[in-house]
């Protein structure tokens, strides 16, 4: 397989006066369609490293590529484009619009996008909810919505617009374990349906541990790499 994600000599300093230095010299490959965690603890830089991949910061040095593209010298609308077109996030605080049902929240990553939503589209925000197991509530508000639904509602709203990418951080950090294990299921069953690649970031041991491929992230540096 070959790489979506390619992280070359990547250093992240942070300050002007005084510099601080998150990342060092980190080189990463993540491979087209494969689920990956990344673990390490408060401050290691693994949030910085994800923000990266996701073209939400700019390494101080080295060269980023995502799905053969490289990001790093990109400008803002280039690199708006590519996060629309190629993808997806899914963070620990859901950041659903209240105002909106749930099924207008999975609508929103296209209509930013696009103009107007056809039936097609539409079908393709309920597919989505269905497989997240929200047909019943889709037309409820988020705010009515339980922690674990709204989370399921982000999910489908980051698979809007068919990414080829996921990026994850701690998805499941605000739920119960029930609810944890069930969005995990939730995201494997989509890396194995439409062949995402998902990274994701996560304290839960036993999550991470179920993916393909464990790198524990130690003060900047990738101090371990597992792969099954």
């Amino acid at each position: 397989m070959d790489s979506i994600i390619s992280l070359k000599n990547i250093n992240k300093y942070y300050g002007t006066v005084v510099k601080s230095q998150v990342l060092y010299d980190l080189n990463l490959e993540i491979q087209r369609e494969s689920f990956t965690s990344i673990i390490g603890q408060s401050g290691s830089g693994k949030s910085t490293l994800l923000n990266i991949m996701g073209t939400l910061d700019k390494p101080t040095t080295g060269e980023v590529y995502i799905n053969g593209k490289r990001t790093d010298s990109m400008k803002k609308n280039e690199l708006a484009e590519l996060r629309n077109e190629t993808l997806g996030f899914i963070f620990q605080f859901h950041y659903l619009l209240p105002e909106f049902t749930a099924l207008e929240n999975v609508l929103m990553p296209y209509r930013i996008k696009n103009y107007g939503i056809t039936q097609e589209i539409k079908d393709r925000a309920e597919y989505l909810l269905d497989i997240v197991g929200l047909s019943k509530v889709k037309n409820n508000m988020a705010n009515n919505m339980s922690g674990g639904q709204q989370q399921r509602t982000a999910i489908a709203r980051a698979l809007m617009n068919n990414p080829k990418i996921i990026l994850a951080d701690e998805p499941t950090g605000n739920l119960d374990s029930e609810s944890t294990e069930n969005i995990y299921n939730i995201l494997r069953e989509i890396n194995e349906r439409f062949k995402t690649t998902f990274v994701i970031i996560t304290h839960d041991r036993k999550i991470a541990e179920k993916a393909d491929r464990i790198i524990e992230i130690k003060d900047g540096r990738i101090g371990l790499d597992l792969e099954k």
